[in-house]
């Protein structure tokens, strides 16, 4: 019977643990989501209605879509996700290329202080963001690649940390893999590609759909390194549509315009969420 009653309470214990867990975790996707369903029903309301609102409401009587309509007739939008696109897909390509290469050159190859350049690769995550902005942007000034995608490409085709997380991959595959594959000829590249990009494919996933999502937010070095708007990002167009587009008080037009921003990116997110934490958890463990 004691055996029963204490099987009993655990259960209870459990349901009550289990209960709790689930009732914080939903508050917390309350309180996560909360600001995109204030941004989405923002921009159903119209000007007219927002501006009569002395207390917001969580709800809308009269939805509209003619928001939607002027985020792109009042800026060119359009233009706005094309030099997005653009700069993400060149950025990313270029990027997963020069990291594939670098972390196979730590991870494989063998040359005389490797371990110690490595070190000194890895203190760069160290340095403010503030200085490597502007001594990025004092290079691409000199270079007159100011209003152009090479100036807003080249910065960003390589980072530290992904080099670091795809080094991790490559370094789980065993070593008596690659020696045979040297014993039957295979060079370093072809093994690269053939043997380990294969391999460390979740991580490669992980990186490019991270690195989307990184170019795509990316608004600080655009802004700095462009004033022409043929070259705006959608980022840094919102500031343009704020300043130029519907006015500073149309909040409805502008929740408008950064939900069809914003849609891409949560879009993404949604359908590789798996992937991204499978590579980020299989990047950092080991064996």
């Amino acid at each position: 019977m004691d055996y029963v009653r204490i099987g009993r309470n655990a259960k209870v214990k459990k349901g009550i643990s289990g209960t709790v867990k689930y009732l914080l975790l939903g508050l917390w996707a309350i309180i996560v989501l909360f600001p995109f369903y204030w941004m989405i029903l923002t921009s159903l309301k119209s000007y007219g209605s927002y501006n009569g609102e002395f207390i917001p409401r969580l709800y809308v009587t009269d939805p509209t879509l003619d928001n939607y309509a002027d985020a792109f007739t009042a800026v060119p939008l359009g233009r706005y996700f094309l030099n997005t696109a653009i700069f993400t897909v060149i950025t990313t390509g270029a990027m997963l290329i020069v990291i594939t290469l670098a972390a196979y050159a730590f991870a494989r190859l063998e040359f005389r202080g490797k371990g110690f350049t490595f070190v000194i690769f890895l203190s760069l995550m160290m340095i403010p963001t503030e200085l490597v902005v502007i001594t990025n942007f004092v290079t691409i000034t000199n270079w007159n690649m100011r209003n152009t995608f090479q100036g807003l490409i080249l910065p960003s085709i390589t980072s530290v940390f992904y080099i670091y997380l795809l080094k991790e991959n490559f370094e789980q595959v065993p070593d008596s893999l690659y020696y045979a594959a040297k014993v039957d000829g295979t060079s370093d590249l072809k093994y690269l590609f053939k043997v380990l990009v294969p391999i460390s494919r979740p991580t490669m996933v992980t990186v490019t759909i991270l690195k989307v999502i990184e170019c795509w937010n990316s608004y600080v070095w655009p802004r700095l390194i462009t004033d022409d708007q043929n070259y705006f990002l959608v980022s840094n167009g919102i500031q343009e549509i704020r300043e130029n587009g519907f006015g500073r008080e149309n909040i409805p037009a502008m929740m408008a315009a950064v939900v069809v921003i914003s849609a891409p990116l949560i879009v993404i997110f949604l359908v590789f969420r798996k992937q991204i934490m499978a590579g980020v958890l299989r990047g950092g463990t080991k064996g």
